[in-house]
């Protein structure tokens, strides 16, 4: 038997961490960031109930912050292992993990310099130093390989179809005794541009599944005449198009539907800028692996919409200052921190603007506010005023609903012995496991935060 520790990502759709014990020997698979709620936050700063000196690998299922962003400090903290992820996970942490630290570091001056953090000083949850180490770390393999991560137990990748380099992993043993265990990742939609669809389910005795939109199905697919209608109106209103976008995924899947307005001539041809470098760098790691992307999307890279790019931290300060209808595309996507911030400062008390969220916005997070009413919301310690309008649109998400999740479930060859549900809030969990249960048939559960479980690998 093996033991499995929920650490993160139960019953909160961030800070994925699961620990796999077995035959004396350790393996977290994932090591991401809390977002959101402060009690969640401030887990990223309580140690681990283990050293992590005693951890002898990590496997990324994939690159987005919340599955890999507290590495560096899992490694400033002692850990030793190398790091196993697919080469489009690698490519992508380069960006994510140093950006992060230097956002952290950079928001620890701010702090100081205003004197608005409760700590003094304040401090960065871990320095671009730790994240050059943890990026040291990393062995990339490709999807469909077997690889031995400890001493008699193999990993597999497989193509989740999230983000590009995201998977699923399949981990078994060397000798093909015992059973097989699926770490689920997050799991990405079916027909969607950009990336393929998920990989059929594969025979195993324990799942674990994410189910961030598991009470909900997203809406049909408008063929992007909402993104369409709010840049219309606002550009009516003289007003700018504010997204906050997740950096890597989301951004290239913003401008794949402005080009398709613009070459259908549903949209005319408007300024467009990209204000993140690391969302820049990204594109070009899209572009470097075409061979992992849609075949559609690989006909259009070429036709891309013309944007600027927005590099520099005066460039972006004057893009902030800059009274003039224009779309403008900004990290971070749940508005907690980034270049957004500042165009959110600026740019929420005058209506004639709009701030566009394109994906999931946590419970706790500026996004999450901004979706739910809030009259204001609190920036670099100020109140500000919401008077741009606000609007969602949920099509564009990256995970699966609730229909695709039962329908990547079917593909299975069996039923697992146990499914868990993972990286979702308690009210999606509850309504997704009813669905299984009775779509299925399948025996769910709900793990809680530091629950440990039994498996039979």
């Amino acid at each position: 038997m093996a033991t499995l520790t929920f650490l993160g990502a139960a019953r909160t759709v961030t800070g994925s961490k699961h620990l796999l014990e077995v035959d004396g020997q350790r393996i977290l698979f994932d090591c991401g960031l809390f977002q959101g709620l402060k009690e969640l936050r401030l887990r990223n700063w309580a140690p681990l109930p283990i050293q992590p000196e005693t951890i002898d690998a990590v496997v990324l299922t994939h690159a987005h912050i919340d599955h890999s962003g507290w590495l560096p400090r899992l490694v400033g903290q002692g850990f030793k292992g190398p790091v196993y992820s697919t080469g489009g996970t690698v490519d992508l942490c380069r960006l994510v993990l140093p950006d992060a630290a230097h956002l952290q570091e950079e928001d620890a001056k701010f702090a100081n310099k205003r004197g608005f953090s409760k700590h003094q000083p304040a401090l960065p949850l871990y320095t671009e130093e730790d994240a050059a180490e943890a990026l040291s770390r990393f062995r990339p393999a490709p999807f469909g390989n077997k690889i031995e991560v400890v001493k008699g137990i193999e990993i597999e990748f497989i193509n989740a179809g999230h983000l590009l380099g995201s998977s699923y992993v399949l981990v078994t043993r060397s000798d093909k005794s015992g059973g097989r265990i699926l770490f689920g990742g997050d799991l990405g939609r079916y027909s969607r541009p950009i990336l393929p669809d998920p990989s059929p389910g594969v025979e195993a005795d324990v799942l674990l599944v994410e189910s961030t939109y598991g009470d909900r199905i997203h809406p049909d697919e408008d063929e992007g005449a909402t993104l369409a209608r709010i840049i219309k109106e606002t550009f009516a209103r003289r007003g700018k198009v504010i997204v906050p976008a997740f950096a890597i995924g989301r951004v290239e899947e913003l401008l794949y539907w402005l080009f398709k307005l613009e070459d259908e001539g549903r949209l005319d041809k408007v300024p467009i800028y990209v204000d993140s470098p690391m969302a820049i760098k990204g594109i070009e790691y899209y572009n470097a692996r075409t061979d992992e992307l849609d075949r559609e999307i690989i006909a259009m890279r070429r036709k891309l919409p013309r944007f600027t790019s927005i590099n520099s931290a005066r460039e972006s300060k004057e893009l902030v200052e800059r009274d003039a209808p224009a779309v403008i595309i900004a990290s971070s996507g749940m508005a907690t921190g980034g270049r957004v911030v500042h165009h959110l400062f600026a740019g929420l008390p005058d209506p004639r603007n709009t701030v566009l969220f394109v994906g999931f916005q946590a419970a706790g997070t500026r996004g999450r506010q901004l979706v739910d009413g809030a009259q204001h919301v609190k920036i670099f310690g100020q109140h500000v005023p919401v008077h741009a309008r606000i609007e969602k649109i949920d099509g564009m998400s990256a995970h699966a609903d609730a229909g695709e999740i039962v329908r990547w479930l079917r593909t299975f060859p069996r039923a697992p012995r146990t499914t868990y549900l993972v990286h979702g809030e308690i009210v999606a969990q509850d309504a997704l496991k009813a669905r299984i249960t009775r779509d299925l048939g399948w025996n769910v559960e709900i793990p809680a935060h530091g629950q440990k479980a039994d498996l039979p690998l």
